[in-house]
């Protein structure tokens, strides 16, 4: 009986990755997803905006020497929000996506309604800013924008001007500008929702904000945190022309002047740039935000031991989490799963940024939702029972699954959430301010 149980949770398993990757749905949870990742109790809507930040610095057409050009830096978002359907019938759409593949067109399934009509309550739910690595566009953590949606957040995912997969350009412009594309669009969607007759007024708390960044979106995240770059890249081969990136690090005296407020709290997945020198311990000192870090032990782009490991440590007068994939990459918790049209296609060609070659992307993305939303509930929402979900041994392999009649019994300390054994490949790290 035991082996046929096993054999039918395998069967179970592949038929739940299978069909999800045929339809590039978004919004799979497996069988032995953890706890947190299950879909919350809200509808999910979903709207395109576009917002202009007037008169940035024009990076791409810099000349070394002369000086920088204007111009309107235009961002797509796409924000996810609770929603109420009523007559627009049951929930799901389509996205229709760029992938890394050029020649290819993803559509992509989920939960949210186009144009659903906002929750009528005053909600007040938090606001999430996501943040694509380069490249990537706004798609590239939907399952986590939507999921998030659930659970009563509103959450903004940026397409970086320069830095998506139809006009990527040179990385001295995502250098310079992610950072502030983070912090703009925070007070864009601010401006908006105190419009009248705004979809947002009355729904989204700004004052109450998170930003989460996966690899160049990481770089920024932790400059946003607190963290200027490193005054030595300054003038770096690949930054941008004539000290332009001095304006994000401690070299300008307004730096920590211009750290919006509103953020309390930011997740870090794979973050770049620890291991090229664009940060350093001294300057990791300056987070003083609560900060989640998630990263593969394999990363061979923004590295581990050198990358995120040694953000981690050095941010000492941080409150910090580092969620360690064992042998994950790069890409290990973030993208979405490798689109269907992509693996179906005989150019194969980008695949390897959607996957990894130990982890299974759902499963994957499955932990980084329950994780998320354990440590966003707790810092956005101050939920005391969100603690219990953090508060972890660091090795789950070393932990005592004992349960009995549905309870834990007095020596269970296994990983909350998780079903026995399903925590195996994961490490949770914790340390306080001053550690």
């Amino acid at each position: 009986m035991a082996i046929r149980r096993m054999s039918v949770v395998v069967l179970m398993l592949a038929i739940s990755a299978g069909a999800g990757a045929q339809q590039n749905r978004i919004d799979v949870v497996r069988p032995d997803a953890p706890e947190l990742s299950a879909f919350g109790r809200y509808d999910i809507g979903v709207r395109t905006m576009s917002f202009t930040d007037a008169d940035r610095v024009d990076v791409v057409n810099t000349i070394p020497g002369e000086e920088a050009p204007l111009y309107d830096r235009r961002l797509s978002v796409e924000i996810w929000y609770p929603a109420e359907l009523g007559d627009r019938g049951s929930p799901g759409g389509e996205y229709t996506t760029e992938t890394r593949n050029l020649q290819i067109t993803a559509i992509l399934s989920g939960k949210a309604v186009r144009g659903a009509a906002p929750l009528a309550v005053q909600g007040n739910f938090p606001l999430v800013i996501l943040s694509h690595g380069y490249p990537g566009n706004r798609y590239l953590m939907s399952h986590l924008g939507e999921n998030l949606a659930s659970k009563g957040y509103v959450v903004a995912s940026i397409d970086h001007t320069d830095s998506t997969y139809q006009n990527q350009q040179p990385i001295a412009s995502t250098l310079y500008n992610r950072a502030k594309d983070q912090r703009f669009v925070l007070q864009a969607i601010a401006d908006y929702a105190s419009e009248f007759g705004s979809y947002l007024a009355g729904l989204v708390n700004v004052n109450n904000t998170a930003i989460i960044g996966f690899s160049m979106g990481g770089y920024g995240v932790l400059n946003n945190l607190g963290a200027p770059y490193s005054e030595s890249v300054i003038e770096a081969q690949i930054a941008p022309p004539n000290r332009l990136l001095r304006e994000l690090t401690a070299e300008n005296p307004e730096f920590r002047i211009k750290l919006d407020p509103r953020i309390r709290a930011g997740v870090a997945i794979a973050p770049w740039g620890m291991n090229t020198g664009f940060f350093n311990a001294d300057v990791l000192q300056g987070i003083t935000l609560p900060t989640l870090y998630v990263a593969g032990s394999v990363d061979g782009t923004a590295g581990y031991q050198e990358g995120t490991r040694a953000i981690f440590e050095n941010a000492v007068n941080s409150d910090r989490l580092l969620l360690t994939f064992v042998n994950g990459g790069h890409s290990v918790a973030a993208p979405i799963p490798l689109p269907v049209e992509i693996l179906n296609s005989e150019d194969q060609a980008g695949a390897g940024h959607y996957t990894d070659a130990v982890w299974d992307s759902v499963r994957s993305n499955n932990i980084l939702q329950h994780f998320v939303t354990a440590f966003l509930d707790l810092h956005l929402k101050d939920d005391p029972g969100k603690e219990a979900y953090l508060d972890l041994i660091p090795d789950p392999t070393q932990g005592i699954f004992s349960v009995r009649d549905g309870q834990p019994t007095p020596e269970h300390n296994y990983w909350q959430g998780f079903a026995m054994g399903t925590a195996v490949g994961l490490t949770l790290e914790h340390l306080l301010p001053g550690e």
